[in-house]
């Protein structure tokens, strides 16, 4: 399948509850990436589900930072259904979790330079690990451990200067959302580094902590119930609030006189 666009061009946003979602393939995915970092362009990407686009609905800041995201891509059948459904014919999924072992594996990526940053104490060090056993030619150069609390200015100049010593060309954040995202927004500026990912719960897959879905299960649109199953306590909330708003939301959009398109951010619009 041909990209849905060159990577020369902005990606063209659909309208998901005020939330700008870019139309991309995992094809596409990869070219703008690639791109990015040959020629140093500096941008975070968010991989967006529904539990993302409905803490947008009720927080302003995450708004703001999936408005200047370089890419805000689809990691949920439900937004490529209505990007589908507003004129989007080839939108497909893109996980973070598969990307990212996309991006690793692949032979443009070859000469890149990873930086893990996220989970639990530990677990950076062991998705480093896990990863190389299965990509031995992989170039991680570095791992961070955020404290689950704000940062100290302290621990703020050491990330910093990790990263700087790193020479990474790419930051792998997992976090939950919207806290990674957040975290990407504020620190990027920051950072001597050309991309940040938010991958999420990629650091938990690719351990082996948390099992993830069957493609079945991801393409049916029930990787929420799969998730439910193995975390209940944890996410049993997000799911029952979110996702019948969510619908009853879209609803309302589809039905109404909503764009389809989102203006572009002029940052986008520039490069």
């Amino acid at each position: 399948m041909k990209p849905l666009m060159t990577t020369e061009v902005p990606p063209q946003r659909f309208n998901v509850l005020g939330v700008g979602v870019h139309a991309l393939d995992a094809e596409t995915t990869r070219s703008i990436l690639r791109t990015a970092i040959k020629r140093h362009r500096k941008g975070y990407v968010c991989f967006t589900s529904v539990h993302g686009i409905m803490e947008a609905q009720r927080d302003r800041e995450l708004a703001e930072v999936y408005r200047n995201a370089l890419l805000v891509a689809p990691d949920g059948m439900p937004l490529v259904w209505v990007g589908r459904k507003l004129g989007h014919a080839s939108v497909q999924r893109v996980a973070g979790p598969e990307m990212m072992l996309e991006i690793m594996s692949a032979a443009e990526f070859r000469g890149c330079r990873h930086f893990l940053c996220g989970g639990d104490y530990g677990m950076a060090e062991e998705l480093r690990d896990a990863l190389l056993l299965r990509i031995p030619e992989l170039n991680i150069v570095g791992t961070f451990t955020p404290p689950f609390r704000p940062m100290t200015v302290k621990e703020e100049q050491e990330f910093i200067e990790t990263v700087y010593r790193a020479k990474a060309d790419v930051v792998w954040v997992g976090m939950s959302a919207p806290k990674q995202e957040k975290f990407m927004a504020r620190y990027l500026p920051l950072l001597d580094t050309t991309l940040m990912l938010g991958v999420g719960a990629a650091f938990l897959f690719h351990t082996g902590r948390i099992d993830d879905s069957p493609q079945w299960v991801k393409h049916a649109g029930l990787q929420w119930l799969h998730r439910l199953l193995q975390e209940p306590f944890r996410l049993w909330k997000r799911y029952l609030f979110n996702n019948p708003r969510f619908l009853f939301l879209v609803a309302l959009q589809l039905l109404g006189p909503s764009r389809s398109r989102m203006e572009q951010p002029a940052q986008a619009r520039q490069s």
